[in-house]
């Protein structure tokens, strides 16, 4: 494979438009548009690009200093496209090839996934590192990409060319490897544009490997469509006057789908901040949402938790962010505290807690199942503890003084879409009873890619798609209150590992700090709850304390005896879009304990 890659052997020509130094000469893309909004009726990526196109709008890059960088109107992004797949034709691939594209935030990687979809080729996206210490995983990670798409091509930037190359060397049916640079200056072909089908797999989306080995899933034209109209119209009732800003990676569902892809079909300008210059200054987020008063954000609960504890209550006095209508929260298990907390710390800046919009997705369902009311914040119920944990039924909480569990309602299924919980036959549960969240409707994967094993596991009977999350319904809302693979079994009882992690969290000398809780199955049968927590304190005299106090306070709260084990801060494994990792955190407790050799067959295979 080495051969066929394209060595950078000298500084090279930009593959796009040169940007102006000063952003006095950038102008951003406008708010208003000339063109009038449509949400609806477009079957393919491409076809609605062409409507986009028509108008001002589009995508705005800001660096880490909040200074505009670059700016790709969708008139404009339609002409690179175009002109790319006319040098992607050039390989002479047929219809279907898959092409990997590094996607970072940048103008470069929309175009080539646009010009893999004109050119009739499925595009897939593949995380920058999130920790460039650990090259070695970050290469594994995408040589496994590479091997289990079968890709044809693959594409990174100059700043992460060398990770990919690396990766390729290893990889059989690769037949090119380079920069969108050395692609531009590559032969354009004269083809005739294929108006793309419906039924056409649109791209791959590898799944995040919180839980387990990252898995492609194969989103079909048809399914991202319906999925994208559900999300403008019915989700966010998209209006003309909106505006979107995101810190969202492009590699992560939401963030390629919910914040690349939905504001184009809606026809909406959006304003975006590198992941990376997010996570070290959080606070510049914030600011363009004030600044070009943003109506439409989204975020993972861990992002909101990152603004709370990073920006300062001298910086409050500089944002306005009653502009922000949709705070859309989702992908990770959302804490009422996380919210109220966030809503407390920016309600003298002019956030109102009702702008929250709670939503239940999976890249399985191409992105959005559930959205809850826009314009009604977080509607939370509480439950009671016992219950819950002995009999799996949310009974809402009667009287004070009991222990209840919180939980978000994430609301009610997109348009064509239905949930319904199932107990562990399969039979479906009455409301308020808890189990496995299934689902059906127009958006579902098709499968994962060349993983028929897989597709089995999660598309049951009846084109029904398991989710792999817990959780039940009240008067039509969904509850989600965990993941199964996240449920500890100990002695048959059900014992939820946000539950450990929270009454760890709370403890003085972890608080802001992060925990994971696993179970561990003996040679004997018997579950061990783990439970690993960042900690800052070098006394062995003070962690042995906080370590037995820790047990204590699980054997109280739970009747269950756990091993902790006290790691320094920002130890805890993140998967690319930046969530705790369990399944990682599981397997590097495993490795560090040696444990290897006595965890059975069938435990590994508890994931």
């Amino acid at each position: 494979m080495s051969s066929t890659i394209t060595k950078l052997n000298a500084p090279l020509t930009q593959a796009f438009d040169s940007q102006p130094s000063s952003e006095s000469q950038i102008i951003p893309t406008p708010t208003r548009n000339i063109l009038t909004q449509q949400l609806a009726g477009f079957d393919t990526l491409t076809s609605a690009l062409e409507y986009a196109a028509e108008g001002t709008t589009g995508y705005n890059f800001y660096d880490a200093k909040g200074n505009l960088r670059s700016v790709l109107a969708y008139s404009t992004l339609r002409q690179k496209a175009r002109a790319l797949a006319q040098r992607l034709s050039g390989f002479g691939l047929p219809r279907g090839e898959r092409v990997a594209i590094i996607a970072d935030t940048s103008p470069e990687f929309i175009e080539l996934f646009f010009a893999c979809r004109y050119a009739g080729l499925v595009p897939f996206a593949m995380p920058v590192p999130v920790n460039l210490g650990s090259h070695a995983i970050y290469v594994q990670q995408l040589r496994g990409m590479l091997l289990s798409s079968q890709a044809s091509l693959a594409l990174a930037n100059n700043d992460y060319f060398n990770f990919l190359a690396e990766a390729a060397e290893e990889t059989e049916g690769l037949k090119w490897v380079g920069t969108p640079g050395q692609l531009s200056q590559l032969p354009a072909k004269d083809i005739t544009f294929q108006k793309n089908n419906p039924d056409e797999t649109a791209y791959l989306q590898f799944t995040s490997g919180s839980t387990r080995t990252p898995r492609g899933v194969v989103i079909t034209e048809r399914a991202l469509m319906c999925n994208l109209q559900g999300i403008v119209r019915n989700g966010l009732e998209l209006q003309p006057t909106d505006r979107s800003a995101s810190w969202l990676p492009f590699y992560h569902d939401m963030g390629l789908v919910g914040l690349v892809l939905a504001p184009m079909v809606g026809q909406i300008s959006v304003d975006y901040l590198a992941t990376r210059d997010f996570a070290v200054r959080p606070l510049q987020w914030l600011r363009l949402i004030s600044r070009n008063r943003c109506t439409v954000a989204f975020s993972q609960p861990f992002g909101l938790k990152l603004c709370t504890l990073r920006v300062r209550e001298s910086d409050l006095k500089e944002l306005d962010l009653s502009c922000w209508r949709a705070a859309g929260i989702g992908a990770e298990m959302i804490r009422p505290e996380t919210l109220r907390n966030f809503a407390d710390k920016f309600a003298s800046a002019g956030f109102d807690e009702n702008a929250f919009l709670p939503c239940y997705g999976l890249a399985e369902s191409t992105l959005a199942v559930t959205f809850s009311k826009i314009g009604q914040g977080s509607k939370n119920i509480q439950v009671d503890s016992k219950t819950l944990m002995d009999k799996k039924v949310a009974v809402r909480l009667q009287a004070d003084g009991r222990k209840f569990n919180e939980f978000v309602n994430c609301g009610r299924p997109l348009p064509g879409h239905t949930v319904k919980i199932v107990d562990e036959e399969g039979q479906q549960l009455s409301e308020m009873m808890v189990g496995s969240v299934l689902v059906h409707g127009d958006s579902i994967m098709t499968g994962y890619y060349n993983n028929p094993e897989e597709t089995n596991k999660a598309l049951k009977p009846g084109a029904w798609l398991d989710t792999g999350d817990i959780g039940f319904l009240f008067e039509g809302d969904l509850y989600i209150t965990g993941r199964r693979t996240d449920v500890i079994i100990v002695n048959g009882r059900n014992i939820r590992a946000q539950d450990i992690e929270e009454l760890a969290e709370q403890q003085a000398e972890v608080r802001s700090r992060e925990a994971s809780a696993f179970g561990i199955n003996d040679a004997d049968g018997t579950t061990t709850i783990v439970l690993v927590i960042e900690c800052r304190l070098t006394s062995v005299t003070e962690r042995q304390s906080l370590t037995n106090r820790l047990q204590q306070l699980v054997y109280m709260a739970f009747g269950v005896n756990c091993v902790v084990e006290l790691v320094p801060p920002h130890t805890l494994p993140r998967t690319s879009s930046g969530k705790l990792s369990r399944f990682a955190a599981r397997q590097g407790y495993i490795q560090r304990t040696n444990l290897n050799d006595q965890l059975s067959a069938a435990e590994s295979g508890d994931r």
